[in-house]
């Protein structure tokens, strides 16, 4: 009996020398699947998960999620570096409606998040917003299409950028149409925070309100500076592109080699003090009026084509070199 309870004795403190098990270790590199997928695996290559909100809790930091064929996964609010990846299995992403967003960022101030070749796609009942981006140091989104995502005003953007503090957004080989308010909405919403933004071969199309909306969220002292290369914004109900600053708002805008074409109201708009587009190279056709500035800066580089719309405008700046 002695013997026993020693042996006992001995292996509970063993047990308790030895460091704790996890009930399920995350990894670096996470699947999804809707043809064999199930929420209750462990998210590995052989047994993957149904869904991207568990594949991201599933994945350890600067991990990533891998899409192994077509389908629906879901919405997500991501937290921590990650990218989710669908490099050419078909069309998968996530659908959206009761006015929820298909993809929120909402990751810590060091944190990038980065999107590859996903759809993400308004079904109606109740719309909703794409992809919003809250915080984080970085969101990539390259080979993407958001589209369809029905309401108005905070809801029916296809992606809004609203940032707190000092962040990126890089956008390239990405389409977003057909949605019930602005195709891209940019709005920096701290005190001292900078939207940095580059568009690279994006397309904005018949989208109710704008293309490509540069915005204030009020009198907030914040800035956004942004560059906007070969793309189209298209037969929106509003106008192409848009910077509108508020009082203590600085909004630069750089667009070279770009379209803005059949907008219902302006092609390049800038109205506020603190607001300034600058572009080169690029063609303003088929709009309501093709220049708008109100109270700003609309400075042309002189090699643009600017023609065919229901009022041509003028720009109210003139760079011949620099």
């Amino acid at each position: 009996m002695t013997r026993t309870m020693t042996s006992l004795f001995i292996m509970s403190l063993l047990s308790l020398c030895l460091p704790a098990v996890p009930a399920e270790a995350q990894l670096a590199r996470t699947y999804v699947s809707s043809a064999t997928g199930n929420d209750a695996n462990n998210c590995d290559r052989p047994t993957p998960c149904r869904t991207f909100q568990v594949a991201h809790n599933t994945t350890l930091a600067n991990g990533e999620i891998t899409v192994l064929d077509p389908g629906g996964y879901g919405a997500v609010t991501i937290t921590k570096t990650i990218s989710i990846i669908n490099d050419g299995v078909g069309e998968a992403g996530a659908l959206v409606s009761g006015g929820a967003n298909g993809i929120t960022s909402s990751a810590g101030a060091s944190d990038a998040v980065s999107l590859r070749g996903l759809t993400v796609k308004g079904i109606g009942f109740g719309g909703g917003n794409g992809i919003v981006f809250n915080s984080g140091r970085s969101l990539t989104i390259e080979n993407c299409s958001i589209r369809n995502l029905s309401g108005s005003m905070t809801i029916g953007n296809g992606v809004v950028f609203q940032p707190t503090a000092v962040s990126r957004l890089a956008m390239s080989n990405t389409i977003v149409a057909d949605n019930g308010y602005n195709g891209i909405l940019i709005q920096p919403t701290g005190p001292g925070a900078v939207a940095r933004v580059v568009l690279n071969r994006v397309e904005t199309y018949n989208n109710i309100w704008h293309g490509i909306f540069f915005s204030p969220a009020g009198n907030i002292a914040n800035q956004t500076r942004a560059t906007v290369v070969d793309s189209v914004s298209a037969n929106n109900g509003g106008s192409g592109i848009v910077a509108e600053s508020g009082i203590v708002t600085a909004i630069n805008v750089m667009v070279v080699r770009s379209v803005v074409a059949n907008n219902d109201m302006y092609g390049f708009s800038a109205a506020g003090v603190g607001a300034r587009i600058w572009y080169s190279a690029s063609a303003v056709t088929g709009n309501g009026t093709g220049l708008s500035s109100l109270n700003a800066f609309l400075t042309t580089y002189s090699d643009n084509n600017v023609a065919g719309n229901t009022a041509n405008g003028f720009p109210n700046g003139n760079i011949t070199y620099q």
